[in-house]
């Protein structure tokens, strides 16, 4: 099913800030919640304000060495669960061919808000880990923590 990043937002725990993108899909209340690091979601949402700091970051690297070799982030799908992890896969299309990479979704998803990406999750993933967006809805967004 398409989606999109919903918002990305932080809490503060006992050990320290705690990080979720969550993602949401086209008439449905409930969200798929996505526990990441704080660095990938800062990097998420700098992605999705086109944030330039000057040098690149990470993701931004990895994007720049994938278009300079002729490559394109096509799509990011989490297509599923292992052991509580989830997995996502990164479709790349190539001079020569589409590839398919197996990635983490925090920097599948760093990657689509470079550059617009589609972002599918796969139905059985959303349907089985689904909550109410009102349970994310109360944590601050990510920027204002950047900010």
């Amino acid at each position: 099913m398409n989606a999109h990043i919903e918002g990305v937002r932080v809490a503060e725990t006992a050990s320290g800030l705690a990080a979720v993108v969550t993602l949401g899909v086209e008439g449905d209340d409930e969200v798929l919640p996505i526990f990441i690091g704080v660095e990938e979601a800062t990097s998420i949402a700098r992605g999705l304000d086109a944030t330039d700091i000057g040098r690149p970051l990470t993701h931004d690297l990895l994007l720049d060495v994938m278009e300079e070799l002729g490559g394109r982030v096509e799509r990011v799908v989490v297509s599923g669960l292992d052991d509580g992890t989830y997995v996502a896969d990164l479709h790349v299309e190539t001079p020569r061919d589409e590839a398919v990479v197996d990635a983490r979704p925090s920097d599948s998803l760093a990657l689509a808000a470079r550059t617009n990406a589609d972002i599918e999750v796969e139905d059985a993933v959303f349907d089985a880990n689904r909550e109410p967006l009102d349970e994310y809805g109360e944590l601050d967004d990510i920027r204002e923590v950047m900010a």
